[in-house]
């Protein structure tokens, strides 16, 4: 069944199938353009986990590789349907991918409508009420784009950037949407995660509960957009510890 798509963001849960992951980056993407954190400058984030498998996203094959940009792509794709439902009646997308994307992922994205743009030739041309989705940035120069282009468009759209560094993205642009899991013992406790306008969230995994919910000046690394996880981290292992604490009670 077709999750329903929250159309104002602001829903902080850990998604139980990628659809509904999907609708909830949709609405979070949206309420940032609409209002994002700096006035007037809509440069805009998106980064979870391409793959429910998590080890594949990090064993190096091809295949693991090819994978995760399919399952990228297959989210654009929903993306631009859902900013432009109506392409003849605008905004325009542009769907832009990274000056050191393969030709065969660049000609995979065609796939995503939209205007389709490589960095690898130069700038797009893009007018102020455009909407750019810029996949998998990698280079540092796609960041140093990104936010160039977002001084000139409606909003610039970065979903799941690889290799970022704190220069990367400014601490002026917004989370749309943020899903991280959180590791312990080598075994997924628990979730942060964010939907714009909403808190950053810190959801145990077993009883689902937010042990935490923080605005952006509690968790971003300074003059970055980046989340600081070393809290989180510590709030779900005290979550599995004092769950074994009990368990061992009840024996």
């Amino acid at each position: 069944r077709v999750a329903p798509l929250n159309l104002f963001g602001g829903s902080s849960k850990v998604p139980s199938n990628p659809n509904e992951r999907d609708n909830l980056a949709i609405s979070g993407i949206k309420a940032a353009i609409r209002s994002p954190k700096t006035p007037g400058y809509a440069l805009v984030e998106c980064e979870f986990p391409p793959l429910a498998e998590l080890n594949k996203l990090g064993d190096g094959s091809l295949r693991s590789a090819n994978q995760v940009d399919a399952s990228n792509l297959k989210f654009v794709k929903k993306l631009v349907q859902a900013l432009a439902p109506l392409p003849v009646l605008g905004p325009k997308v542009w769907v832009v991918t990274s000056s050191s994307a393969s030709a065969s992922f660049v000609k995979s994205a065609k796939s995503c409508g939209g205007m389709l743009h490589n960095l690898r030739n130069g700038l797009p041309e893009v007018g102020s009420g455009d909407i750019v989705v810029l996949v998998t940035p990698v280079a540092s120069s796609d960041y140093t784009t990104a936010q160039r282009l977002a001084d000139n468009c409606k909003a610039v759209i970065v979903v799941n950037g690889f290799a970022k560094d704190r220069k990367s993205i400014p601490g002026s642009a917004t989370m749309g949407y943020f899903l991280k899991p959180l590791t312990y013992n080598s075994q997924i406790v628990g979730y942060l995660t964010r939907c714009c306008p909403g808190n950053w969230d810190t959801i145990d995994l077993v009883s689902k509960k937010v042990l935490a919910s923080v605005g952006d000046k509690q968790i971003l690394v300074p003059g970055t957009n980046t989340p600081d996880l070393r809290e989180s981290g510590k709030l779900v292992q005290k979550a599995v510890d004092e769950r074994a604490i009990q368990a061992r009670k009840k024996r």
